[in-house]
Order: C-alpha cells, then sequence, then structure tokens
C-alpha cells in the first residue's frame, strides 16, 4: 500500500505533462509487443515451412514446392515461391537470385514495420519529461518570488524535486522503450537473414540439380 501510494503521489506532483508521456508508453508498449508476437511467429512458420520444402527442392519437385509456398503466409513462403516459379523458366542463376531478391524487398518493410516508432516514442517521453520540468521551474520560481524570504530558500528546493519528476519518469519511459527498439531490430535482422541464407541454400540446390532450365 505505502508503494502504491508512493507512485500515485510522484505520479500527481509531475503536473499535466506526465499524461502525455503515459499516452507514448502505452503507444509503445502496444506497438513492442504486437512487433514481438509478429516476429516471434513469423520466425516459427518460416523455420517449419522451410523444414516442409527442403525434401522436395532437394528431389527436383518444384511444382509442389512452389503451392506449398504460395499458400502459406510466412515470410519464407513469399522469398521461395518467387524463386521456384523464375526457377520454372530461367535459363541463368543470376535471373532466378534476381527474382528473389525482388521478393526479400517486399518483405522486409513487413518485418519492420512500425519499430522505428520505438525511438522515437522514447525521444518523445524525454522532451516531454524535459519539458514539464522547465514549465515546472518557471511555475516555482515565480511563486518563490513573492514568498517571505526566510522561507525562499526551503520552497524553492520543494518545487524544483517536485519539477524533476517529469523528468524522471519520461526517462523511466525512454530507456525501455529504446531497449525493446533494439531488441527487435536485431530480431528483424536475424529473421532477414535466415530468410537469404536460406535463398542462398535453394539456389546452390537449384544449381546442383543441373536442370535443364538453369544454367
Amino acid at each position: 500500500m505505502d508503494s502504491y501510494v508512493t507512485v500515485v503521489k510522484f505520479f500527481q506532483d509531475g503536473g499535466i505533462f506526465m499524461y502525455p508521456i503515459v499516452v507514448v508508453l502505452t503507444l509503445g508498449l502496444a506497438i513492442a509487443v504486437e512487433r514481438w508476437f509478429y516476429l516471434s511467429a513469423s520466425g516459427v512458420s518460416s523455420r517449419r515451412l522451410w523444414g516442409k520444402l527442403l525434401p522436395m527442392v532437394q528431389s527436383g519437385d518444384y511444382g509442389r514446392a512452389m503451392d506449398v509456398a504460395r499458400k502459406s503466409k510466412a515470410a519464407m513462403g513469399n522469398v521461395l515461391a518467387y524463386g521456384l516459379d523464375r526457377a520454372k523458366s530461367a535459363r541463368r542463376r543470376d535471373d532466378i537470385e534476381k527474382a528473389m531478391e525482388e521478393s526479400l524487398l517486399e518483405v522486409m518493410p513487413r518485418l519492420e514495420k512500425r519499430t522505428h516508432y520505438l525511438a522515437t516514442f522514447a525521444n518523445i517521453a524525454t522532451l516531454l519529461g524535459l519539458l514539464g520540468t522547465i514549465v515546472g521551474l518557471i511555475d516555482a520560481f515565480t511563486a518563490v518570488a513573492a514568498a517571505n524570504p526566510a522561507e525562499k530558500a526551503d520552497l524553492l528546493s520543494a518545487s524544483i524535486s517536485v519539477a524533476m519528476n517529469t523528468t524522471a519518469f519520461g526517462l523511466m519511459v525512454a530507456i525501455p522503450l529504446l531497449l525493446a527498439h533494439t531488441w527487435l531490430q536485431t530480431k528483424t535482422t536475424a529473421l532477414v537473414d535466415s530468410l537469404e541464407m536460406a535463398a542462398a541454400k535453394f539456389l546452390n540446390m537449384v544449381g546442383e540439380r543441373s536442370e535443364p532450365e538453369v544454367v
């Protein structure tokens, strides 16, 4: 109960700028959670799809592999579907590679979607905290100017302490959002790397089979 009262008092003493910081925190957390679920699900579905397609590609059953890839909603399915489709008619390895690179350009924006907002929200939270502190200091000095000289020091120190609450809260919001942004960026990069690695393995397998269509 004491902790709850302390948190409520801290929030109330921070002033009106605490509310927009809470809004920023809520939006940031919503994006972070949504991106985490999306990237995690995308990674799992891509690994499962690769496990299903690998035997088909190795055996040269491109038609069946392409049907499976097209029906899948995984990022891996989009990339390999492009490659499989081009492998049926392309005469050069470069043609297949370019098709898969084109698919990657379509997939990457979906993987990176909204993640960059977290860094922006972190900066906004910090700036709102500083703005709240500055406004609080202005109010504090204005109030102290008309106070009894004997009470000015105590009144000013108390007012400054309250004004600093918004900066502290802004930083408490900004730091986790920055960490979430970095973590999600790392997760996205790892997923893109896995797609590129799968594309490279697919190209190697197509080349090793020495199909007449692919030289």
